[in-house]
């Protein structure tokens, strides 16, 4: 199913690039491997990767450097790869776009379950998710509510006519909350519905969701569309009330 997809691994260890990409190949994936942040972006521009995995830990030019560059250049998953086990690194590559993160050591073919999920998400309508409800994959057309716009088929978003630039997550994250407006939705729902896990680092929720009000409300310290419930989750109020 995904025998066209290119995946461009960049790590400085060429024992552990080697082996991710040889399991991606393994798994159906085209694999390119880059030593270093220059090398990777000369990379991506020879050939635009379907997903990226990243080490954070790069020599000169870092992972979040590369990957803000990225960001930049066009939509692209990133799978952001770690030596340290600190949540204010994970959450540093989240901030700058990394659709998920897997901590070293780990398991290559969990890596390679990771990449799957992530380009699955990417790829299907998303209102499919598991877990959503009766018939959500057949409303699959514009979604609207107040100043903003979501066409899941064509994954657009708007804010007053303009279009919004939005990672994967955060344009998953926008159509959930436009199909249930009104609910609180806590962290642990929003992970299983958005991102098809039944467990995982809730802050990857936390810091998805600060993103995407940075981009969706007018004030985002003082957010009026998507507000939290203190101790519960969050609660999207199309009327910003």
């Amino acid at each position: 199913m995904h025998a066209e997809q290119h995946v461009l691994v960049v790590d400085d260890d060429p024992t552990v690039s080697e082996v991710v990409a040889g399991y991606l190949v393994r798994s159906g994936f085209s694999a390119e491997r880059a030593p270093d942040g220059p090398s990777a972006l000369r990379a991506a521009e020879r050939r635009w990767p379907d997903l990226v995995v990243l080490d954070l830990m790069l020599p000169g030019v870092d992972g979040l450097r590369v990957c803000r560059e990225l960001r930049s250049r066009g939509p692209v998953p990133v799978v952001m790869l770690t030596a340290r086990s600190d949540e204010e690194e994970r959450i540093l590559g989240l901030e700058v776009g990394a659709d998920d993160y897997v901590t070293k050591p780990f398991s290559p073919r969990e890596l390679v379950l990771r990449v799957q999920a992530v380009l699955r998400r990417g790829a299907r309508e998303p209102g499919a998710e598991r877990g959503a409800e009766p018939g959500a994959e057949r409303g699959a057309g514009p979604l609207r509510a107040g100043n903003l716009e979501a066409d899941p088929a064509a994954r657009r978003a708007l804010k007053d006519g303009r279009e919004l630039v939005l990672t994967l997550r955060e344009f998953d994250l926008l159509v959930h909350f436009l199909r249930h407006p009104g609910q609180v939705c806590d962290r642990e729902r929003l992970m299983r519905e958005v991102w098809g896990w039944e467990f995982g680092d809730l802050s990857t929720v936390t810091v998805h969701v600060r993103r995407l009000r940075a981009k969706v409300e007018d004030d985002p310290a003082r957010p009026r569309l998507i507000q939290t419930v203190w101790g519960v989750g969050y609660r999207f109020d199309p009327e910003g009330e």
